[in-house]
């Protein structure tokens, strides 16, 4: 049987001074009718989203004019210096040519009542407001992310957020838009991860560690005139982790190895390593952090912060046109989860 759902009388007395709150800052005068967000306010918007989840700021977020273009360059991977017998060096061309496409995006924070009655009773009410604030701000944010690496379509007419809980057909995230424009960027054979495995027995397409896959992506699949850059990071899914950490501390007897066990996670293959938010637990990606791309279309944004007593919960809303872009496919290096076993080659 479901809770019932109830709002208490401090909640809804709060409730109108977040919705002012939210009119005062982007100088409208209801925030619970759809409003237009300012250019300048978008800027400022895009900066709260960035500083609630640190991964969303570490790539490339832009604001573009157009729903379809050229993809924009944030730097050149390529080498920089030269001659010309018959003029000066100039550098600058892209190693592959990419594209942008954004599509309608909508992102709607809800609160339940019971929650907003908790908050009310638990705390003052300017604590009250920065939770609701905060919780709108950071699930935006985190949604990017969870689209960027997980979206594989872009559903026509409806999405179904239970048959695609990571927002798989809200758009096509980075590794999608890979493997469709540049799959020879994906490696195209099944791979095994087996830390259990005798190094003098492996079979073909089996790994004993982290480090001889991400070794071999990078000297394999990246550009040569980018494979040692010092920019390239890993993105690791967090099951390869696990697997390989449960490995490390199985064997290890000495704290000193107890603590290298812990830590590996953070430099893998000679890169520095990351798992992201919502990153698939057995993808592997080599790139620099700076060539997955989030765009938003300029003047497209609008918000809504309003009580709904049909649905009992506050509903934060946030349209816009959005999409996801590679810079350079061939600075983009990976295994696909579909594509790797943690365990024995058979």
């Amino acid at each position: 049987m479901s809770q019932m759902q109830v709002l208490n009388a401090e909640a809804a007395k709060l409730l109108p001074s977040y919705s002012a709150g939210i009119a005062k800052a982007y100088g409208v005068a209801d925030a619970t009718k759809q409003f237009n967000v300012s250019a300048p306010l978008e800027i400022k918007l895009r900066g709260a989203l960035l500083e609630s989840v640190d991964f969303l700021g570490m790539i490339t977020t832009l604001q573009v004019d157009q729903l379809q273009g050229q993809v924009v360059k944030v730097g050149d991977y390529g080498i920089a210096t030269g001659r010309k017998a018959d003029g000066r060096f100039s550098s600058g061309q892209s190693i592959q040519a990419s594209t942008f496409a954004l599509t309608e995006t909508d992102s709607v924070a809800a609160l339940k009542w019971n929650l907003l009655s908790t908050w009310a009773n638990s705390g003052n009410p300017k604590q009250f407001l920065t939770l609701m604030k905060d919780n709108a701000t950071k699930r935006f944010a985190l949604d990017m992310i969870r689209i960027g690496f997980n979206g594989t379509s872009i559903a026509v007419g409806d999405t179904d957020p239970d048959a695609n809980p990571n927002g798989e057909d809200v758009n096509k995230g980075w590794q999608q838009l890979v493997k469709e424009n540049a799959p020879d960027q994906v490696m195209g054979e099944m791979i095994y991860f087996n830390p259990d495995a005798d190094v003098q027995a492996l079979k073909s397409n089996e790994y004993k560690t982290l480090d001889a896959i991400v070794t071999d992506l990078r000297l394999s699949l990246i550009h040569p005139s980018i494979r040692n850059d010092p920019r390239l990071v890993v993105l690791v899914g967090s099951d390869l982790i696990a697997a390989a950490q449960i490995k490390m501390m199985n064997l290890a007897d000495k704290p000193t190895e107890k603590v290298a066990a812990q830590q590996m996670d953070k430099g893998i293959g000679g890169l520095k390593a990351y798992t992201p938010p919502f990153f698939p637990g057995k993808r592997i990606v080599v790139t620099p952090l700076s060539n997955l791309h989030l765009y938003t279309q300029k003047n497209t944004s609008s918000r809504k912060a309003e009580n709904s007593e049909d649905r009992k919960q506050h509903e934060d809303k946030y349209w816009r046109n959005e999409g996801y872009a590679i810079e350079e496919y061939e600075a983009y290096a990976s295994v696909d989860e579909a594509l790797m076993t943690i365990g024995a080659q058979p």
